[in-house]
Formats: C-alpha cells, structure tokens, sequence
C-alpha cells in the first residue's frame, strides 16, 4: 500500500457508474464499509436514474482488493450489476475518508 496516502502521485482516482440491482439491496452501505476496510477515500450515491455513482480512491492494491472482494460482499445474496462506466479521473490529495453521499 502507499506510503503516503496523501501524496497523489501514488493514488488512483475512479470514476464508477454501476448498474444493475444497486438500489434497495445496500449497495453504498456495503461499498463503504469495504472501502473503510481497505482505507480508500472518496464517495458513492444513488442516482435518480436507478444507477450508482461511485468516486474511489487509493494506491493500485487497495483499488484490486476492492474490486476483488466487492462482488463477495453480501453472503448469501448477489445483486446483479455491472460498471457501466470507469475513467481514471485525478487523485483528491489530503481526502481522509469515504462516505456515503445523498
């Protein structure tokens, strides 16, 4: 993991779009549960569109554990999504924590 989290140049910056069973199931309050974990920063909100938004943000490792343990995350129930857009976007320096936005 980074040394510094604070220092950009060692962060990745996501831009999500997910689709899919991501309202009604926790999706955000599961995102950012793992993302506390994971000790990523930045965001994630439900659209009027029935999609979520998500801004995630740490080194290459905590990004690829995210990902990797995400769709494990409910137990027994699987919502069924898909990222309907990713884009590398610019690191936020000095941002300290992931939250859930309405």
């Amino acid at each position: 993991m980074a040394n510094n989290p604070n220092e950009a140049s060692e962060l990745r910056r996501l831009s999500l779009r997910f689709v899919g069973e991501v309202q009604g199931v926790g999706f955000r309050w599961t995102t950012k549960q793992l993302a506390n974990e994971l000790d990523l920063t930045g965001w994630v909100r439900n659209e009027p569109d029935g999609s979520v938004s998500m801004e995630l943000q740490g080194d290459e490792e905590q990004v690829a554990i995210f990902f990797g343990k995400l769709p494990r995350s409910w137990g027994y129930f699987q919502p069924q999504y898909v990222i309907d857009e990713k884009e590398e976007i610019p690191a936020v320096p000095g941002e300290a924590y992931f939250r859930v936005r309405f």
